[in-house]
């Protein structure tokens, strides 16, 4: 197993957001982390409904792009993902076997969209999506909560 999985995509793809799974959010049910993540931008149960149809997580993302934030966002974002992730690897034994089969690799979220927030572009970047994926996995190992 590489020490690093530098994207999200093709066999490492299933650590994605936009990976289909199925995601409970206050009763609602969402299609992918991407489309949970997008609705708890908002208090707004009928607009979170919406997203909760949309086809596919780039709709989603698009969507949750014009909404209005709950006031509380950008201090509550990072815990709702992590929530989500471990949501998504918690409820489906086989995503979990996968997160687990990448062993001690660091789990980098490696983007060309500029998202140095979540993940790396161009060699910068919080990778903070990267670091919430090994947290959960050393969870299901057992490891630090």
């Amino acid at each position: 197993m590489p020490n690093k999985i530098m994207l999200f995509k093709d066999d490492s793809g299933y650590l994605s957001n936009f990976y289909p799974c199925s995601i409970v959010l206050d009763g609602i049910g969402f299609p992918s982390v991407e489309h949970a993540f997008q609705a708890a931008k908002t208090r707004d149960w009928n607009i979170r409904e919406k997203i909760s149809v949309l086809r596919t997580p780039g709709e989603a993302k698009r969507f949750g792009r014009v909404i209005e934030l709950r006031p509380d966002w950008e201090e509550a974002k990072l815990e709702v993902m992590e929530s989500l992730v471990r949501y998504k690897f918690s409820n489906d034994w086989y995503l979990a076997e996968r997160l687990l089969k990448t062993g001690d690799a660091e789990l980098i979220e490696g983007n060309w969209w500029g998202d140095t927030f979540w993940g790396v572009c161009m060699g910068k970047g919080e990778n903070n999506l990267g670091k919430i994926l090994m947290k959960v996995r050393g969870e299901l190992k057992g490891g630090q909560q």
